[in-house]
Parts: C-alpha cells; structure tokens; sequence
C-alpha cells in the first residue's frame, strides 16, 4: 500500500513541479495543486485504509482492561485519607 502512496505522492509532485515552471504557472499555484491532487487524497487514503488496525487496536484495549482493571490484585486505595479524630 505504501507504495503507491509513493507513487501517488511522485505524480502529484512532478505535477506541481510542471505547474510552477510553466510560464503561466505560479508557485501558489503549484502548492494548490499538490496538496489537492496529492496531500489530500493521500491522507484520506491512510485514513480509511488504517480503520482496521485502529478497530483492533481498540478492541485489544477494551480486552486488556476488562481482564485485569487495576493489575494489581489489590482493592484500590482510597483517595482521601479519613479524617483523625483526637479522643
């Protein structure tokens, strides 16, 4: 999958390139064009195809924490210690 990112990434750089040679071209113009046709579409292509690692990821975490909560064995401490009263 990475490589095509590369690739995607090379094509909208050369693309990008082209247009701020081109005696019409400007650099905003090329910054537009590279991060419309490259940047963007790439980072909406990790988004989506990283969802299943990101859902296992989580789930391996919900597991984790419903075997052992505190992994310790131990009740926890309370928070607040009680207040001593003199006799």
């Amino acid at each position: 999958m990475y490589l095509i990112v590369v690739g995607w990434i090379y094509v909208a750089l050369m693309m990008a390139v082209a247009e701020a040679n081109h005696p019409d071209g400007t650099v905003l113009g090329a910054v537009v064009t590279f991060v419309l046709y490259g940047v963007g579409p790439v980072a909406l292509l990790m988004y989506l195809m990283g969802r299943p690692a990101r859902r296992a990821a989580r789930l391996r975490r919900e597991a984790q924490a419903s075997v052992a909560p505190d992994a310790g064995g131990e009740p926890p401490a309370d928070p607040v210690p009680p207040v001593r009263e003199e006799p």
